[in-house]
């Protein structure tokens, strides 16, 4: 049985598993750079080592010295968190070799799920549409523009590896579409160290909406209900809510059959998503699996009462689920807001620095996510979020006027934040109608000023 847990990741998502294993009575360890030494997980945290320099490639990207300390300190697993090494199958393979139980799927399925070309060919196998696009990767420019052309334009470049938006470009035509495979080359070797893409055809302003999985090492495996995550800048996320105020109940049901055959396929384990987008005549398209927590989970705890780091936990420790996909209810709506060290005023340029005054919202419906407090620097070495605020309500006009109202009281001094950007979200038209798309900030931001912003 696990009894101790090394947390392979910063910020609000170690605080997140350190506050689920002190519940389950596990001890945690927390490793940390140098930047990261008043982050509250390592406050927090039973023991803590720190593994290396600021920057990522020098400490939470270092597998080598995230298994050494593992070693040091006699854990019986790893949680990786979400980004960082969270979907490296060398990695889990490493935990395993080690005798380390891996908090997440098996190395086998974060290779066929964790490259996104081959995940669009395993859900095509399963029988789940998927956007056009190239037969796996594609690795010249000459292929690749073939293979723009065929598909036609516009298109999109992605990167195989990892997620959150980078190495995802689009192109209109040829003239734009070596630049921009270019660009998603080096963002995808930056950020993930692989720099492989593969192209599909561009769904212009759809919904990007995914289901939440879980699997046990039984053969169970159920969705916890989808997230609309429409809301996005630059293909990063910035609001997520579920229910999603776009789909039915008969394509809820469809949608989610079809993410837990492409679970099926792989033989899933633990947590994942599956991600899909949906035109405006209810067509939806796989686009890729995350195999891994999302930073967006605490919307579907929310409405389901289901704890996913704990199951996460238990799962890895060979328990079998305890509920199944009929006891699975979306009792309430939930709405999530990633408070982001920006500037909306300034096309979000980065904010790092020391928070003068901290002050998270309360009241009934409103959780907050973080691991900030005043005093606290915010290094500029990784990303710029440092929480979330999650509100929900028995209905998605109770959840909205609670998130507006804890947005109101969400108080952060020092520093720029997204706080005035979400207000303002909440209080526009078509995001109180639901009407949202991916092509929805764009719009947004083309008609409001950033005086609104200050």
């Amino acid at each position: 049985m696990i009894q101790k847990v090394l947390i392979a990741n910063r910020g609000e998502i170690a605080l997140r598993i350190v506050r689920a294993c002190r519940e389950l009575g596990i001890k945690t360890l927390a490793v940390y750079s140098e930047a990261d030494v008043q982050s509250l997980h390592v406050q927090l945290a039973d023991e803590a080592i720190c593994i290396g320099g600021p920057k990522s490639a020098d400490s939470y990207l270092r597998a080598d010295r995230i298994i050494s300390a593992a070693e040091i300190a006699d854990v019986d697993a790893i949680h990786p968190g979400y980004g960082f090494l969270s979907e490296n199958a060398k990695f889990a393979e490493q935990c395993e070799s080690c005798n380390i139980k891996f908090i997440g799927p098996k190395s086998k399925s974060i290779k066929m799920m964790g490259d996104k070309a081959v995940a669009r060919e395993t859900a095509r196998k399963a029988g789940v549409p998927v956007v056009p696009g190239s037969d796996g990767i594609v690795e010249t420019e000459k292929d690749a523009l073939k293979t723009a052309r065929s598909i036609g334009y516009p298109v999109i470049i992605k990167a195989v590896a990892g997620g959150g938006g980078r190495g995802m470009r689009i192109a209109h035509n040829d003239v734009s579409f070596a630049k921009e495979y270019h660009i998603a080359r080096g963002e995808a070797e930056k950020a993930f160290g692989n720099g492989s893409v593969y192209i599909e055809r561009y769904v212009e302003s759809p919904r990007h909406i995914e289901f939440q999985l879980l699997g046990d090492s039984h053969g169970k495996i159920v969705h916890l209900g989808e997230r609309d995550c429409s809301v996005q800048r630059r293909h990063q996320k910035l609001i997520e809510e579920s229910p999603s105020p776009f789909l039915t109940a008969d394509l809820r049901k469809k949608m989610g059959k079809a993410a837990i055959r492409v679970a099926e396929a792989v033989e899933y384990e633990n947590a994942g998503t599956v991600e899909f987008l949906v035109d405006p005549k209810g067509h939806f398209f796989f686009i890729e699996a995350n195999t891994r927590i999302q930073v967006e989970h605490p919307v579907t705890e929310e409405v389901t009462g289901i704890d996913i780091v704990k199951e996460q936990i238990r799962i890895a420790n060979g328990e079998e689920l305890d509920f199944d996909q009929g006891d699975v209810k979306q009792e309430k709506h939930a709405i999530e807001c990633r408070i982001n060290a920006e500037d909306p005023a300034r096309n979000f340029a980065p904010s790092p620095g020391t928070i003068g005054l901290y002050y998270p919202p309360g009241g009934l419906g409103v959780r907050v996510d973080s691991h900030a407090y005043s005093g606290y620097t915010i290094p500029p070495f990784y990303d710029s979020m440092i929480g979330k605020l999650i509100c929900s309500g028995p209905t998605r006009k109770v959840a909205l006027e609670r998130t507006y109202r804890a947005l109101s009281e969400y108080l952060i001094r020092g520093i720029k934040t997204t706080i005035p950007l979400h207000k303002a979200i909440m209080a526009d038209p078509v995001f109180i109608e639901g009407k949202a798309t991916t092509a929805y900030m764009e719009e947004f931001m083309s008609r409001t000023t950033p005086d609104l912003f200050s």
